[in-house]
């Protein structure tokens, strides 16, 4: 009877696999001599139906076989077999430790660091290492089922783990509690336990043991994420300098990192946890990964949202990111980590934990689990949330990624346009929505995100493909709008902007006061946060104003035409459907309005604003109280908002004054004069309609008195009266259409009156 040690380690392997090999060689020689004594037992090889059926002499046999012992275990191969196997045993021992040593302490082989990281024992590693056998030969297969006494059972049993590794009696038990509950072999999925008739119930003993092969392919010198972490796990390598788009979008925040952090800490376990929180993604990102340039290490993104979102349990999926973390010797960077907070009362916050949660926080196993990580990382998400729950000695850093600023922004906008910025950059002289746009109008304009600057300025390059031309500001800006909020559609009503300044008639002061308005809202950036006004004398960079004035008066176009003129979008919302009878109603569907529009560069056009303000009058009752309630909270939410806000009323006399001083901007669309209804007339007369020559606009301004709106219907509708007629717009379609209009508006007047003159 002779005694293989097995393959040798071939010296041209790599030093990785050589150790592999050898630890291999050693599990063989456990299996070669099983295979010895089953042999010796009496289990014949050769019978091709042996594990399909019991004869009544082996039904026997097993009557009488003692508790915990396999057929080999019965018999004895002898002394001098014993010792060959002893001494080969010993030998392949000796060659492990010597490839251990020849590696060295800072590049051991894998398995050593894996039995370091996870403090796996050595019966831990030589079960795995009988599990990963058959993956990379599968002669194991068939040795595995002559063993178990069934060719179809291809994977190890734990009985066969256990016949293997233990002498039968107490130490088997005691080792079966390493296959059992959450060891470190299945605490951290390198093993699974599968049942052996595949069912969900059977014998312990009988389960087999599958191999994670995210877990063989880490041993083979490669990577490939936990098939719980599926395509939602990237180990990213840093290059030898930070990449430029990095630092400037960590720019903001990597001064504090760096002071916080203490690079030079060389134990691990002085390596604090980082939170991060706040809107701009992008810069999260960017700062995990200047930290791995700085340090020169892997990093590990996993987006915690994506994995939990495929039903993986919180705690699962972050033991599996933080798993494959230690394995790669990666700083893990977990994303979504809004996805694993508790509300207060311990539920889960799910989509609301996108914006910040008062008293969220991780449950207790998850924080143990994050604290217990021996190296740095970090966890990022919306929400700013409370370590609560357990004790604790390691050290959380918290740093905020709010949006960037203006300067910020501008930075980023160059960056992202490259060199592109000599089309694009520089004000323009005349601000017309036909003139190229400047970087730092852009910045003014869109408080976006650094992400969503990268993502306007690629759709931007698109739709400039697309038309077959170079990069154009109007490009930059449809795209800005496009990347900022998209629910807001959902909540109001959105318009396009249809007129210019040339189209709205208004006296002279109001008129220069809309010019100031559009002068204000570009210039905040550069007043609030260049020269500073913002930190002592402005609460909030927001812009708000009244229009009031009859309809028809030009309210709605004066919105269009500052929309036009700043690039942004409008979003009209008719406020009497908004004001609810139930009290708290109200305020829920203004908070839902302005928490979307808070990242939408929107105007925001209230109109109908007497159906929230009105004349304060005595509070006689709990409705008359919460009235005004509700207009503080709408005028409270108003200064809050960053952004543009427009009240549009017909009657400022209802609004009590108390509550306008509040606004910046109060403008009055009076009702047109004589030469204002003139000049209204002829400017929204389309210049495509034809029309005869004796078109008398001065009388018709002169006889009736009618607001822009108005004048505008009676248009539309002396155009389809023309078209019907089949020939141009006459007086007399221009007089019918006034009827019309005047008795739309309760108005009687006489033929004589509507008589062409």
């Amino acid at each position: 009877m002779s005694v293989r040690s097995g393959v040798a380690p071939s010296a041209e392997a790599e030093p990785r696999l050589r150790h592999l090999q050898a630890e291999l060689a050693r599990i063989d020689l456990l299996i070669q001599r099983e295979v010895l004594r089953w042999q010796v037992a009496g289990q014949d090889p050769d019978d091709r139906f042996r594990g399909l059926h019991i004869s009544d002499a082996e039904a026997e046999a097993l009557a009488w076989r003692p508790l915990g012992m396999s057929w080999g275990q019965l018999v004895s191969l002898g002394d001098e077999a014993e010792e060959a196997f002893g001494e080969a045993y010993a030998g392949a021992v000796r060659q492990v430790e010597a490839l251990v040593a020849e590696s060295g302490d800072e590049d051991p082989p894998r398995l050593v660091r894996l039995a370091s990281a996870f403090e796996l024992d050595r019966f831990d590693v030589d079960t795995l290492l009988i599990c990963l056998a058959p993956s990379l030969d599968l002669r194991y297969e068939r040795l595995y089922g002559y063993l178990q006494d069934d060719v179809t059972r291809k994977r190890p049993q734990i009985n066969l783990v256990l016949d293997l590794l233990c002498d039968p009696g107490p130490e088997r038990w005691r080792k079966l509690s390493h296959l059992t509950g959450d060891g470190p072999l299945f605490r951290y999925r390198f093993l699974e336990r599968l049942p052996a008739t595949g069912s969900d119930h059977g014998p312990l003993l009988g389960q087999a043991l599958r191999v994670d092969p995210a877990l063989v392919t880490w041993m083979m010198g490669g990577y490939q994420p936990h098939a719980g972490l599926a395509s939602h796990a990237v180990l990213w390598q840093p290059p030898e300098e930070p990449d430029g788009a990095d630092a400037l979008l960590a720019a903001g925040i990597w001064p504090e990192m760096e002071r916080a952090l203490a690079l030079e800490r060389p134990l691990a376990m002085d390596r604090p946890l980082l939170a991060f929180h706040g809107v701009d993604q992008a810069s999260q990102r960017a700062a995990a990964r200047l930290l791995a340039c700085k340090t020169g290490r892997p990093l590990l993104s996993v987006d915690l949202a994506a994995v939990v979102g495929q039903s993986t349990p919180p705690l699962q999926a972050l033991r599996l990111a933080l798993r494959d973390a230690r394995l790669t010797g990666a700083i893990p960077y977990l994303e979504g980590w809004d996805e694993c907070l508790l509300d207060a009362g311990g539920k889960d916050t799910g989509e609301a934990a996108t914006k910040t949660v008062a008293g969220s926080s991780p449950s207790p196993e998850l924080l143990a689990e994050l604290c217990a990580f021996p190296d740095w990382a970090a966890v990022a998400g919306h929400a700013a949330w409370q370590a609560a729950g357990i004790d604790r000695d390691r050290t959380l850093l918290w740093f905020d990624f709010p949006a960037p600023d203006y300067l910020q922004r501008r930075a980023l906008w160059q960056h992202y346009l490259g060199g592109e910025t000599s089309e694009v950059s520089g004000e323009p002289q005349v601000r017309t929505t036909s003139e190229v746009w400047g970087v730092s109008s852009l910045a003014g304009q869109f408080a976006l995100t650094s992400g969503q600057i990268r993502d306007a300025v690629a759709s931007a390059r698109d739709r400039a493909a697309q038309a077959g031309r170079p990069l154009a500001g109007k490009d930059l800006y449809a795209a800005a709008r496009a990347h900022s909020s998209p629910y807001l559609g959902s909540l109001a009503l959105k318009i396009e902007p249809r007129y210019s300044w040339d189209d709205i008639i208004l006296p002279g002061d109001q008129l220069a006061l809309l010019h100031e308005i559009v002068a204000t809202v570009r210039g905040r950036p550069q007043v609030l946060e260049e020269w500073g006004v913002g930190r002592k004398l402005a609460s909030s960079s927001g812009v708000t104003m009244l229009f009031s004035g009859e309809a028809g008066t030009g309210k709605t176009m004066a919105a269009e035409i500052m929309a036009a003129e700043l690039g942004l979008d409008l979003y009209k919302i008719d406020l009497s459907t908004v004001v609810s009878k139930y009290i708290g109603e109200t305020e829920k569907n203004l908070e839902r309005i302005f928490g979307e529009a808070q990242n939408s560069n929107a105007i925001l056009f209230f109109d109908e604003a007497d159906a929230i303000f009105g004349k304060r009058s005595e509070v006689r009752d709990a409705h008359d109280r919460y009235a005004n309630i509700e207009i503080s909270y709408l005028l409270q939410r108003m200064e809050r908002y960053d952004g543009v806000t427009i009240l549009a009323t017909n009657l400022r006399a209802n609004l009590d004054e108390a509550f306008t001083r509040r606004l910046q901007f109060a403008v009055d669309f009076p009702f047109p004069e004589e030469a204002d209804r003139r000049r209204i007339w002829e400017t929204l007369f389309p210049p495509g309609v034809p029309r005869e020559p004796d078109l008398d606009f001065d009388s018709l301004a002169r006889r009736f008195k009618l607001a822009g709106g108005n004048i505008r219907n009676i248009l539309v509708g002396a155009a389809y009266l023309a078209a019907a007629d089949g020939n141009a717009v006459t007086m007399e379609h221009l007089l019918h259409g006034t009827r019309r209009e005047l008795q739309k508006m309760g108005r009687l007047v006489s033929e004589g009156e509507l008589a062409a003159r």
